[in-house]
């Protein structure tokens, strides 16, 4: 049998398919399940097409709601590289360019949210290619969608970078508290911890883990400071400064026995799993390279399916036709 038209139903079907596996192999999915013979030239159009549609439809605003809220929120952000390619234009427009020879490739960071109440299983994710002030309103749209209000307090985790502190108080104000991913925090104690301590390295990181989570951050600053490498040391070479650094450009954001009190993680492990399931599976298969334009469409899609929008999008297509 052979598609001529694609009905609703099949587009779903070929839609489905798309979002989790390559052009090439939708063909062979709609054989083996539904007897049914579509090229893959007819399929992908047809992916990406709707895949457009959700990323382009009109989005909430990105402002906390004029409601009390649920009372707490947790939110991670991470960033993964996805690969891009890109196809230089001919300033003549009548020429026949082989965009073969202008193809350039690179990467291009997908930044993914998650926000969810404590204990619940189900986050709500947002996705953006975009800079930082766009991360930001995702993460607020994304919290917004989770339960956010006027009285909710938002625990946000993830590592240090300082534009993700700056757009979780730009974003939540006074509701939103900062902290920097504990783990991430180890892996600059750890490479201090070989140069102070050498073979007792493992329990000196211990020592100053402990430190953290009592909130004796001083301590372990303290420490650092009495072994901060000489500044003709090249940076690179020097471990413990970077750590001492690390520690104390950054104020306010190792609280972790407040969290660790209050059942609040300290880490942001939940996020950089949910990057392999919502992003990676698809956008970063080997020898994949995508045009962003269809990247930023094929994000929007995965993760309108991973917050279980899927039926609705097509219930509402049902709507629109009837």
């Amino acid at each position: 049998m052979v598609c001529r038209g694609c009905s609703e139903p099949l587009q779903r079907a070929i839609v489905d398919f798309g979002a989790d596996a390559p052009a090439a192999r939708i063909p062979q999915k709609l054989k083996e399940h539904y007897g049914i013979e579509v090229s893959a030239s007819t399929c992908w159009p047809i992916v990406l097409r709707h895949a457009a549609t959700i990323d382009e439809r009109p989005k909430a605003a990105a402002k906390i709601p004029a409601r009390d809220g649920v009372e707490q929120l947790i939110g991670e952000i991470d960033g993964s590289m996805i690969p891009v390619v890109e196809t230089a234009e001919s300033d003549d427009q009548s020429a026949k360019v082989d965009r073969r020879k202008t193809r350039r490739v690179g990467w291009r960071e997908a930044r993914l949210s998650l926000v969810h109440a404590p204990g619940s299983v189900t986050p709500v994710f947002g996705a953006t290619v975009g800079p930082p002030d766009q991360v930001g309103e995702t993460l607020l749209r994304t919290a917004v969608q989770a339960g956010l209000g006027r009285k909710t307090k938002v625990h946000a985790v993830s590592d240090g970078a300082a534009w993700i502190a700056d757009q979780v108080s730009e974003q939540f104000g006074l509701q939103g508290h900062f902290l920097v991913d504990f783990y991430h925090v180890c892996d600059y104690l750890t490479a201090a911890g070989d140069t102070i301590a050498g073979t007792a390295a493992r329990a000196w990181l211990e020592t100053q883990k402990d430190r953290l989570k009592q909130n004796r951050l001083q301590d372990v600053v303290e420490e650092l400071q009495r072994f901060v490498e000489d500044d003709t040391v090249p940076d690179a070479n020097a471990p413990v400064r970077a750590a001492h650094r690390y520690l104390t450009n950054r104020p306010g954001q190792f609280n972790y026995q407040d969290a660790l009190v209050a059942g609040l993680p300290i880490g942001s492990g939940e996020i950089e799993s949910a990057h392999r399931y919502v992003i990676q599976d698809r956008l970063k298969r080997a020898g994949a390279w995508w045009k962003l334009k269809n990247a930023k469409h094929m994000l929007a899609l995965r993760v309108y399916r991973a917050n279980q929008e899927w039926d609705r999008y097509w219930q509402s297509r049902r709507q629109q036709a009837a």
